[in-house]
């Protein structure tokens, strides 16, 4: 183990120094997926004419740990490939300047994700369920070999090569993987695929930082086993449609009941949909989903499994892709409802949610708006005389107000949605992004306010990164002072 770790820091991942356009051509038009984390193009290496997804990153220790990790891991039959890694400064469009990033060049996969298939298959049966778990432990087992706790086996990080006949699947997305040391602690997850020890890292993580538990001198830690849970979850849905665990609280992705079930390990299978599975099958899942790490089942010993090997498997028709379709809208929400949780999970501590400035009922606001119109109002009362530096100190106020309206959503407390607005379709980062564009059409020759806003990964168009909220508006607020 000393000497991967010591790999992973020697690694000369980051020795290309060209341009990527000298090699690859990027299509800026063709978006393959937008995480946290940063935006994946398509991209075409200039020599072959192969074409490849491009994952790009601003650069931190994080964004290079994962690089090092997934290449690590890189050259399997069964994990997306790592073809090239670049760390240089790199523009996108519409920026301004150059900002160092760590750009990914990775294998393209063009079968979309694994339930996907699934979902739209006609007949799908154990058997088949067999192939696919196979293919997913043979992953794991090789990140388990390099002592890569993956930390975040869900579907969609499952992906199909191609939508040929012979499914292939690979692991993907090593945004939360890590070393495994002995020494996980930061609790990272997805609410369905979370294990008691991720959510029981979480708890101790919250109690420390609010100042309980000050007796404890070496934090919780847990281990790489936390995937075979997950991926006992994985097989619990694909086999039967529904995940084992699942929150009582319509759009609450963890709620209390969901975390107890979890720590207690408590899951059903009901009749219904059980019944035609085989007791090998049953045998797998409550083997993974063991509260205690030291009696769930390593992945060397799922791989030697009979459910994987005897080949008398049933090959009667399962109701997975029957419950995913007639119930569309739970298969989504089972699928997207954990984005909210990596959001917060990425994004710094400190960050908000708030609603938009022009609906805030805050008196502080309120004030400064009526302040606002009575010195408009005076202006436009006030003698034909007026010189053309009121009407610049007039533009001037516009400038200012967008960017202390910036500065207000990103200091008030957070609200719910405004009246009448459905919850789901109110996006504060919509707001943030609508008030931030403003701000930059008041004030297009503000230099000061461009780097403010590289730094907070701005690409001329949104925010490409997580935002530090407090940190932009102090930024803001130090520019507002010196116009």
């Amino acid at each position: 183990m000393k000497k991967i770790w010591q790999f992973i820091h020697n690694v000369s991942l980051f020795s290309q120094s060209t341009p990527i356009e000298k090699d690859y051509t990027i299509d800026w038009n063709k978006r393959l997926g937008s995480g946290i984390s940063g935006p994946v193009r398509l991209c075409t290496c200039v020599k072959t004419g192969k074409q490849f997804a491009l994952k790009c990153l601003l650069d931190s220790s994080k964004a290079r740990t994962e690089a090092k990790v997934h290449f690590l891991c890189s050259g399997h039959s069964h994990i997306v490939s790592v073809v090239d890694v670049y760390a240089i400064s790199f523009k996108f469009p519409g920026e301004m300047r150059p900002v160092p990033r760590v750009l990914m060049v990775m294998e393209l996969m063009e079968g979309g994700e694994l339930f996907e298939l699934v979902r739209t298959k006609r007949r799908f049966t154990e058997k088949e369920a067999v192939n696919f778990t196979k293919q997913i432990a043979l992953a794991v087992y090789h990140c388990h070999l390099f002592n890569v706790a993956h930390r975040d086996l869900k579907p969609e990080n499952l992906l199909l090569l191609d939508k040929s006949e012979k499914v292939i699947i690979k692991l993907a997305d090593f945004g939360f993987a890590k070393i495994d040391r002995g020494d996980l602690v930061t609790p990272q997850f997805t609410p369905y695929y979370v294990s008691p020890q991720v959510l029981e890292a979480q708890r101790i993580h919250r109690a420390q930082k609010s100042g309980r538990f000050p007796f404890l001198t070496k934090p919780y830690t847990y281990d790489k086993s936390c995937d075979m849970w997950s991926l006992g979850v994985v097989i619990y849905i694909m086999l039967c449609g529904y995940p084992p665990f699942y929150s009582e609280v319509p759009r609450k992705q963890l709620s209390q009941g969901m975390r107890k079930r979890i720590m207690a390990g408590e899951y059903d299978y009901p009749d219904k949909e059980w019944s035609k599975i085989s007791a090998e099958a049953k045998d797998v899942i409550a083997s993974l989903l063991r509260v205690e790490p030291a009696q769930r089942m390593t992945v060397t010993e799922l791989l030697e499994h009979q459910w994987l090997n005897e080949g008398a498997v049933p090959d009667v028709p399962l109701d997975t892709p029957s419950i995913i379709v007639s119930d569309e809208e739970a298969f989504r929400e089972a699928m997207n409802a954990h984005s909210a949780q990596l959001t917060k999970m990425r994004l710094p501590d400190r960050s908000v949610t708030l609603k938009a400035v022009s609906v805030a009922k805050n008196p502080i606001l309120i004030k400064r708006k009526n302040i606002f119109k009575l010195s408009s109002f005076l202006n436009k009362n006030n003698s034909a005389s007026a010189t053309a530096t009121d009407g610049n100190r007039t533009r001037n106020d516009e400038s200012i107000k967008s960017l202390r309206d910036v500065i207000a959503f990103c200091m008030l407390p957070p609200a719910p949605a405004p009246d009448g607005a459905a919850a789901e379709s109110f996006c504060h980062e919509k707001e943030l992004k609508r008030l931030v564009c403003h701000a930059v059409e008041k004030n297009p020759y503000s230099q000061r306010l461009n780097e403010v806003l590289i730094k907070q990964s701005w690409d001329g168009d949104s925010f490409a990164g997580p935002v530090d909220r407090r940190l932009l508006a102090k930024d803001i607020s130090d520019i507002v002072k010196k116009m």
